[in-house]
């Protein structure tokens, strides 16, 4: 019985967590006065900030590990860095609907493809499935949106999806390293995080200038760096202590779908059956995923 309330708990913390992730795009969105570098940047720099204040002591009972192993702790600080400046203009650029599936569709095919790279993991025909109902989700979005909509930088905001995708992969590559040294999961997201904020604190002040048009601006800064990004991965890094990642991977399918509904009902954003029909292809592709094993994952987007 307890077993079985720890996983409900895993499950539901993991949900409310994609469930507040899924609300990125559209809060951003509402504050279009702010450049997509600033508020990606503030949204993680600031989040990022949070994360490391609230694991300071675990890290400093880490610091010799974290010292032996700073290169990773540089490189996944960058890449979260290029993560959320790409991810926020991808949504900006294709449409929030859009961004949001192609980045976290991507992310499971690109970390894999990664772990081949890096680890000599084989790929399984789970795998390339995946890969194929992947790539054709994203043809379809790419494809019906731009011919329905016209917008010159739907192509260019998917190809940033993609980049923001392949970063996603990286840090999640080298937290899972530096967990497998032995470093706990709050000091991997705060040593991380913390890295990312420096340079994304640069961006803020110098693209930031949009959050000076009003409250509304700042209320939207606020909000993402503190409840999406914060407050998110907290609950997240709380439901993988008690689910498997491939569970959660399937658990955080929950915020492409609550992106999409806040895109069309409060961003009035349109989506032809041919695009509704590539996100079926990418869900379907995180499902084959989620199902292919229990593997070490970190982080999401």
């Amino acid at each position: 019985m307890a077993d079985g309330l720890s996983h409900r708990a895993g499950v539901l913390n993991v949900l409310a967590a994609a469930l507040l992730w899924g609300t990125t795009g559209t809060a951003s969105a509402l504050a279009p006065a702010v450049s997509p570098l600033a508020m990606g940047a503030a949204s993680m720099g600031v989040g990022g900030l949070l994360l490391a204040a609230t694991a300071v002591g675990p890290m400093r009972a880490q610091r010799g590990l974290l010292r032996r192993h700073w290169r990773l702790v540089a490189i996944g600080g960058v890449l979260v860095a290029f993560y959320a400046l790409a991810f926020y203009t991808s949504m900006r650029w294709a449409g929030v609907a859009i961004g949001t599936t192609v980045t976290i569709g991507a992310a499971p095919l690109f970390a894999a493809l990664l772990e081949w790279m890096l680890d000599g993991r084989r790929l399984s025909r789970r795998w390339a499935v995946a890969v194929t109902l992947g790539v054709g989700g994203m043809a379809a979005l790419s494809l019906s949106r731009h011919e329905s909509a016209g917008e010159g930088l739907v192509i260019p905001g998917i190809a940033l999806g993609l980049l923001a995708a392949a970063c996603y992969a990286g840090y999640s590559w080298t937290s899972h390293r530096l967990t497998g040294q032995g470093a706990g999961f709050r000091v991997t997201m705060g040593a991380t995080f913390g890295a990312a904020a420096i340079p994304l604190l640069l961006v803020l002040l110098a693209t930031g200038g949009g959050f000076t048009t009003g409250r509304g601006a700042i209320a939207a800064g606020v909000y993402l760096s503190v409840v999406p990004m914060f407050l998110g991965y907290l609950l997240f890094g709380r439901g993988l202590q008690r689910i498997g990642p491939g569970t959660a991977t399937a658990v955080t399918l929950a915020e492409v779908v609550v992106a999409a509904v806040l895109a069309s009902l409060v961003l009035h954003e349109t989506l032809s059956w041919v695009a509704w029909a590539g996100i079926v292809l990418i869900l379907t592709a995180l499902v084959l995923l989620g199902g292919s094993g229990e593997r070490p994952r970190e982080n999401t987007p």
